[in-house]
């Protein structure tokens, strides 16, 4: 009897492959335990909380949120994919530099960029204060002006540094393009603006509404920018509902509304992408050589270009690193920030591992056993990093107390010693739901690697007797080592910088870099956790980095399929 492995003997592959199903069905369980915990508790309501919360904190809370994803999507979808095209199709000042520049503000969490702006631009701030100066106005109210505090605030600085998503997938489809296509249309007498509208714009719709998504669902996770810049979205609400009004089911029925968005978020995107797939005529298509650009028009490329850098990473980045040689020359350096330092390493290295492996095994699997069952479940244990942290956290926190309870009550039943909130105490909450969320990324940045390797090899494999296990040990192993360290390299940064799940799973009296950021900006004295937030920075900085450098004409590179898997799908 054979088994569907393309004539195999079954038996050779029968543990292999429960083995397989078993690792994949639980990382499908870290994405339904949260969302199945949230249904639960809204439906389960008997206090009116969930009345409550629907008829007074949603209806704002849903209106804010939309109007800051309206204005995100706008912005980074101008300057994404006009930033791509101008670096792809144009030669004009420091273009070469800027192509790698633009991908900075990804290293720029949005909660520090917000701090910093709120610092330099706030009522009491240096840039106001010197405006008043100068007019000769003492008060803020003698002079008022624009407060970064509000809704189109919060809109420029998260598009600052969320376009690179849309300019990184833009700028790829547009290396794709055949330059054949585009020099004709020159060669035709098509002006530029005509070859951008008619000819470029249509083909990278995909791409763009890919790029937008990603943006949008960063948007939607935000937590401490939203605060920082006084604008309620969803993810905030469900905060405060959460701990500040005592309402779990309330926080429970808002983090569904929450859900609801990002369905609908997926669905739009995969509607606006459609069934498109757009292919070149050669296997090595020739790149479209750069028009060069002279006088005003090579100038104003360059402003486009540099201002979305400026505002997204440069200023921030200057100002952090201004603060940080400040306070260290006088010595005010935050005690708590090397314990943090050695907390932010130890939870995200210890994800990071679990993650990677994890990843493997699913990514694996759904190249090993081709059915649609385990196509699936590959794409529903990929959905988490659509998921908001706050909604995970909030789905997270009934069973993982549920589970502290039970060893609680097994260890004093066999030692009658009190063990205390195991889980939530050690930091394995939080390495859960690091799991939950990033999963998707590293799935994402290893099936890239997968599709690299010809099938044939495994074909050969099979036919020489080597069973799943085998096949992922021998011939799999050493070739996705590069995808494999571009996974680690994402799911670490990405957990060190997560600030709403570490915040309301992180373990009694233990603070990350995030959380230290976070507390200090919140209490008015973000200068003082500017080191934290500069070393986050950094770190960020290497990744980010190398995949700029590295980011080559290719249907989808190790960034943008992970990025992609995220929203449900692998990018290719």
């Amino acid at each position: 009897m054979l088994s569907h492995e393309r004539g195999v003997p079954s038996a050779a592959f029968s543990a292999s492959r429960l083995k397989l199903y078993g690792v994949m069905l639980f990382g499908a369980l870290l994405i339904a335990l949260p969302i199945g915990t949230l249904v639960h508790l809204a439906l389960a309501d008997n206090s009116g909380a969930m009345a409550h919360v629907m008829g007074t904190v949603l209806p704002v809370a849903a209106r804010e949120t939309a109007l800051l994803l309206a204005g995100v999507a706008c912005l980074t979808a101008v300057f994404g994919t006009g930033a791509a095209w101008f670096v792809t199709a144009f030669e004009f000042p420091l273009r070469r530099f800027l192509a790698i520049a633009l991908v900075l503000p990804l290293a720029m969490p949005t909660y520090i960029a917000a701090a910093v702006y709120v610092e330099w631009l706030d009522a009491a701030g240096p840039v106001q204060s010197f405006v008043r100066m100068i007019v000769g106005a003492k008060t803020a109210a003698d002079f008022p002006l624009p407060s970064v505090r509000s809704l189109p605030g919060a809109i420029i600085i998260m598009s600052a540094v969320l376009y690179p998503y849309v300019y990184l997938a833009t700028r790829t489809l547009f290396q794709m393009q055949s330059a054949t296509l585009i020099e004709a249309a020159r060669s035709l007498g098509a002006k530029t603006s005509r070859v951008f509208t008619r000819i470029a714009l249509p083909l990278a719709r995909p791409a763009i509404a890919l790029g937008v998504s990603l943006s949008l669902l960063e948007a939607l996770n935000d937590i401490g920018a939203s605060e920082f810049l006084g604008v309620r979205t969803l993810t905030l609400s469900v905060m405060t509902t959460w701990l500040n009004r005592g309402s779990l089911e309330g926080a429970a029925a808002l983090a569904c509304a929450m859900l609801v968005a990002v369905v609908a978020l997926i669905i739009i995107e995969m509607k606006a992408r459609g069934d498109r797939r757009y292919t070149n005529s050669v296997k090595k298509p020739r790149l479209l050589a750069p028009k060069t650009l002279t006088g005003a028009s090579a100038w104003g490329a360059f402003v486009f270009c540099m201002l979305p850098v400026m505002v997204g990473f440069v200023i921030p980045a200057l100002f952090l690193g201004w603060q940080a040689v400040k306070r260290t020359a006088r010595g005010q350096i935050d005690p708590m920030l090397m314990e943090a330092f050695v907390a932010t390493i130890i939870l995200a290295g210890v994800a990071t591992l679990g993650i990677v492996l994890l990843a493997r095994v699913i990514a694996a699997g759904h190249r090993l056993i081709a059915t649609r069952w385990v196509h699936g479940l590959t794409r529903f244990a990929s959905l988490g990093y659509a998921i908001p942290g706050t909604v995970l956290a909030l789905g997270l926190l009934t069973p993982i107390a549920f589970m502290d309870n039970a060893l609680a009550n097994l260890w004093r039943s066999l030692t009658g010693e009190r063990l205390g909130l195991f889980l939530t105490g050690s930091g394995l909450a939080i390495i859960l739901a690091y799991h939950a969320r990033f999963l998707g990324i590293a799935i994402g940045a290893i099936e890239t690697g997968y599709a690299r390797i010809s099938p044939h090899l495994d074909d050969a494999a099979r036919m020489l007797g080597r069973d799943i296990g085998g096949i992922r040990r021998d011939v799999h192993g050493p070739l996705i080592r590069p995808a494999l360290g571009t996974a680690a390299l994402l799911v670490f940064v990405d957990a060190m910088k997560e600030l709403p799940a570490t915040l309301l799973l992180r373990p009694l009296n233990v603070e990350t870099l995030a959380t230290l950021v976070y507390a200090d900006a919140a209490r008015g004295v973000f200068e003082a956790g500017a080191l934290a937030a500069l070393m986050i920075v950094l770190v960020g900085l290497g990744p980010i980095m190398l995949i700029a450098r590295t980011h080559q004409p290719e249907p989808a590179d190790g960034f943008a399929a992970a990025r992609a898997a995220s929203a449900g799908e692998n990018g290719r």
